[in-house]
């Protein structure tokens, strides 16, 4: 039984629509030090895809594709064919759907998803916006962010509102302290696109002594002990009863997990 696995991504764009689909798939396997995925960005002649494949099948590997030029795919699929390679498209098949349901045919354009329109200027803005108002830096944003994230230290809040900026949201968040009233503007905004986020004291205090360490500070401070995180935890959900939001318990979910609750929330 092979523990590793060598994986060619074959693409006349960059290839990172695949990449993402064969990690999450690869991670749900054990293999020793990951699969071996090898890129191959921007191919778009017959002869530099026949040199990919060649290599490929030496390397006893399988082939991920996303060739939007027909012709190219084509070549590619009968290449695998032909030598028992495992071939898997990622794009033919969903191209032909969609030419059936329009009756329009693909524009077989590599670089059409990259063009930059409105979306991605979008984007560029909530990324900006978050940074801008992370951690409260400014209390104005949360009257014109799309959703308020609010918690104590160690909630996740920035990584979350980076996650959900190349979203296209526009993403805000406060701290949570005791001893620092919560701005007069998170009361001024609809309750719905306010999100409280939380977490176990026990994981609090684990991931405080972590971050105490990473900046060299003693790591029996009071800012990871059980009562601190206890007052700072009850502090924060008479904040999420007065405020009246929607709270998610972060333990042990991954960013994403996390971002797709908070959006269906908000929606």
């Amino acid at each position: 039984m092979k523990s590793t696995v060598i994986i060619y991504v074959i693409s006349d764009a960059i290839g990172e629509t695949a990449q993402h689909l064969i990690r999450a798939s690869t991670a749900q396997f054990t293999l020793e030090g990951g699969a071996d995925i090898r890129r191959h960005a921007f191919v778009r002649d017959e002869e530099a895809l026949l040199e990919i494949l060649e290599e490929a099948r030496k390397a006893d590997a399988i082939i991920v594709q996303t060739l939007v030029q027909k012709q190219l795919g084509s070549i590619s699929s009968d290449y695998c064919a032909q030598h028992d390679m495992p071939c898997i498209d990622l794009v033919s098949n969903l191209t032909k759907a969609i030419e059936q349901k329009t009756g329009q045919q693909s524009k077989e354009d590599p670089g059409n998803m990259r063009r930059l329109d409105q979306h991605y200027f979008d984007r560029i803005a909530a990324i900006e916006f978050a940074v801008k108002y992370d951690d409260c830096k400014d209390p104005r944003g949360l009257l014109e962010a799309d959703i308020v994230l609010i918690g104590i230290s160690r909630t996740s809040k920035t990584p979350l509102s980076s996650y959900l900026a190349n979203q296209n949201y526009k993403v805000a968040n406060v701290p949570l302290v005791p001893e620092v009233p919560i701005p007069t503007e998170l009361t001024q905004i609809p309750r719905n696109r306010i999100i409280g986020l939380t977490n176990s004291p026990e994981k609090l205090s684990a991931i405080r002594k972590v971050r105490l360490k990473s900046i060299g500070l003693d790591e029996t401070s009071s800012y990871s002990s059980e009562n601190r995180i206890l007052e700072e935890l009850d502090y924060g959900y008479r904040i999420f009863k007065q405020l009246g939001c929607r709270i998610i318990q972060v333990e042990d979910k991954a960013i994403e997990e996390t971002a797709a609750l908070i959006i269906e929330k908000v929606k």
